[in-house]
């Protein structure tokens, strides 16, 4: 008689395997209903195979006294949740339609309207080329949406034809006649995107059999061909008659800039709001009343100078000139969104390794009046991000997130905050989680904060995230890991680059920001424009020499990585520095002469250095001093960073660095490559491959062990 195996125990938390930490959903995105009574988010989850993703939407309680509850289920998932002035939820989906005479063999995501009174969800509108970029009036039964189309294609109709036509033909040919031709991990083209306006009232209707099931939206075409809607954003007058979108324009040189524009949702006709030649304007946002319109403005650059991000308000009517508003306010906005009654902007920006929302009431009351005050009304450690103002503007809601917690749902009392005092003088308040779709995942350790001085005076600061049971009895191995942008900052949970993981396998895992990052003022950014291996270098060693001091982290045992322009640094330290057992390098600038061209917005480089400041900071020029052993990854896909950086990297590593290739051709280095990834690598299995061998290598080198790698590689 044999005796049962004895069950192999969970993981103590789902960042202990790398399975457990796949199946993990994940909430994304945030809408409110015109009552103020339902929010719905995105979750994302494995699907069965465990190889791709797929979504569904959830209804979350906004007065936070009833459990979340999912309202969507199908293998294709659903996406772009917006709620109409009716109260009707709106999203997106390639899912199967019930009411198509066929099967499509390549279902492009549809437009659905699920009834605010239940009810099964219907189809209310189609495009050969898929549906996407979902806008609803706030007042009005009006919904825009965008459609990539053809460019010969008048209408729709003969998009369908003239796309079974490629098919047919096995064209995948794209005719360019200006720039960029990619962007991030996408071609862009053959078609482009066109933005469309409908009355949902004309999907209301039954027809003559009287099933309202067969009823489509009549999409009334508001842009033609062009490339001025690539990756735009767009917001609808609460009246629905006219639509606000940036809209890119050709500069010298093979550039664009974004302008803004309005749009009569029933005639097409087009007005120009902000158009400066000194930079770029996006995320518009349309007041209560309609008459103005708030957006950001990020200056051009030049090799001197670093972009400046503020607050603009233009008229909707296209009179007056635009206007600045809190040019003094030392922080980059990240969104806009208006108080109900006008009197003021929502906004968010990164701060200290935060993303705070602030409010910003115009004095008097109105935008025309001279002044305005800026205060912070979240007083919580963390980042809010998809903020949502109640019609009547007691509360505000929004997702919360930080390195200590994933995105969940929240409320924030804004009437409470407004009534703490005056403007100026008022008290932050705390966001209220709700019941959410997804509980927090336990942590394998504890997040602090840690700072430093440099020696020019600048404050650094960080995140450190320590295991359980690092002590002075038993320090942890370190592991700074180093962010991209460069004009970004560690302030929010990211499930593609998660720390808790390396924490799980013991390491005390640094997140610093330094100079070049966001969220401590214009001249912290400054500080490392156009000087990449300067005060940014200089920044990571000095915070890096404070953790190191630390009882409880071991200085002994040391490794560096990064991403993007984290993988650059990377780069750069190794060619700098001895003091790291082993660096890991993801998706990273390498030969700066060779990346500038070949990259996805070149014009966007060519206003950062000049030649010769891109020869003084490109790390390959220092490949002879590299004396640490190196983990190289980049995938295919990838337009931002080419793959030819991470291929020269490699062939220069193998041939030049101060470790070569033996004779034999034997290396300490190693080479991770996804012919069929993009910049960041988002297909679970390889994920979860990522990980396997980042872990691996930094065992070896950090930790002496034995590398344990997949054994299908």
């Amino acid at each position: 008689m044999t005796q049962d195996a004895t069950p192999t125990p969970p993981p103590p938390t789902p960042f202990h395997d790398l399975d457990a930490y796949l199946a993990v959903p994940r909430v994304s995105g945030l809408a409110l209903s015109p009552d103020g009574a339902r929010l719905v988010v995105t979750v994302q989850t494995l699907d069965p195979k465990a190889t791709g993703w797929t979504t569904a939407l959830w209804e979350v309680d906004a007065a936070g006294r009833r459990p979340a509850r999912r309202l969507t289920r199908s293998r294709k998932g659903e996406s772009s949740a917006e709620f109409s002035a009716a109260g009707d939820l709106l999203f997106t989906s390639a899912r199967p339609d019930p009411d198509a005479e066929k099967d499509d063999d390549d279902p492009k995501a549809a437009l659905w309207l699920l009834p605010a009174e239940g009810g099964e969800a219907r189809v209310v509108a189609t495009a050969p080329g898929g549906l996407g970029g979902v806008l609803t009036a706030r007042d009005a039964d009006v919904v825009s949406v965008s459609a990539p189309v053809l460019p010969r294609a008048a209408g729709l109709d003969e998009d369908a034809a003239l796309r079974k036509e490629r098919t047919d033909r096995k064209v995948s040919a794209v005719l360019h006649a200006g720039y960029p031709v990619r962007h991030w991990d996408h071609d862009l083209g053959p078609d482009q995107e066109r933005r469309y306006a409908a009355t949902l009232g004309s999907a209301a209707v039954a027809d003559d059999t009287g099933d309202p099931g067969e009823a489509r939206l009549e999409l009334t075409q508001l842009t033609g061909a062009g490339r001025q809607l690539d990756e735009h954003g767009a917001d609808l007058a609460p009246d629905g008659a006219t639509l606000v979108t940036t809209w890119n324009v050709a500069d010298p040189g093979a550039a664009q800039r974004g302008t803004v524009v309005a749009v009569d949702t029933a005639t097409g006709e087009r007005r120009t709001l902000v158009d400066d030649p000194d930079a770029d304007a996006f995320a518009p946002a349309v007041s209560p009343d309609g008459e103005r319109v708030a957006y950001l403005l990020e200056t051009i650059t030049t090799p001197d100078q670093a972009p400046v991000v503020r607050l603009g308000l233009a008229r909707a009517d296209g009179s007056g000139e635009p206007a600045v508003l809190a040019d003094d306010w030392d922080r980059w906005p990240t969104s806009v969104a208006w108080l109900p009654d006008g009197s003021g902007l929502v906004v968010t920006a990164d701060e200290d390794g935060r993303g705070p929302v602030f409010l910003v009431t115009f004095d008097g009351g109105t935008p025309e009046a001279s002044g305005v005050t800026v205060e912070r009304v979240t007083a919580d450690d963390a980042t809010f991000t998809d903020v949502r103002v109640a019609r009547d503007g007691s509360a505000l809601f929004a997702l919360r997130t930080s390195y200590a917690a994933p995105a969940e749902p929240v409320r924030l009392d804004l009437a409470a905050f407004v009534a703490s005092g005056e403007p100026g003088e008022r008290t932050p308040v705390d966001a209220v989680a709700l019941p959410g779709p997804v509980a927090a995942p336990a942590l394998p350790g504890t997040l602090t904060e840690v700072e430093t001085t440099t020696a020019d005076g600048a404050r650094v600061r960080a995140w450190l995230a320590l295991p359980a049971d690092a002590s002075p009895a038993t320090p942890a191995p370190l592991l700074l890991w180093i962010h991209g942008g460069p004009l970004s900052t560690w302030s929010a949970w990211s499930w593609r680059w998660n720390p808790w993981l390396m924490v799980a396998r013991g390491y005390a895992v640094l997140l610093p920001d330094p100079a070049l990052s966001t969220g401590y003022g214009q001249e912290f950014v400054q500080r490392g424009w156009g000087a990449w291996g300067a005060a940014p270098f200089t920044d990571l060693m000095a915070i890096t020499d404070a953790v190191e001091s630390r009882a409880d982290v071991d200085a002994t045992r040391t490794a560096a990585m990064g991403g993007s322009f984290g993988g650059y640094m990377a780069n750069w330290v190794a060619g700098h520095t001895d003091r790291f057992r082993a660096v890991v390098t993801h998706a990273s600038l390498w030969a700066l002469d060779q990346f500038g061209p070949t990259t996805d917005h070149a014009y966007y480089w060519h206003r950062e250095m000049t030649p010769e400041m891109a020869e003084a900071n490109s790390p390959h020029r220092f490949v002879g001093d590299i004396r640490t052993p190196m983990l190289v990854i980049h995938g295919d896909k990838d337009y931002r960073v080419p793959i030819g950086e991470g291929l020269r990297l490699w062939q220069e590593l193998l041939t030049r660095s101060g470790l070569p290739a033996g004779d034999d051709g034997s290396t300490v280095h190693r080479f991770l490559y996804f012919p069929d990834e993009n910049h960041w690598v988002l297909a679970p299995q390889h994920a979860k491959v990522w990980y396997q061998v980042v872990l691996a290598f930094l065992a070896e080198h950090v930790l002496g062990e034995s590398p344990e790698l997949p054994p299908h590689l």
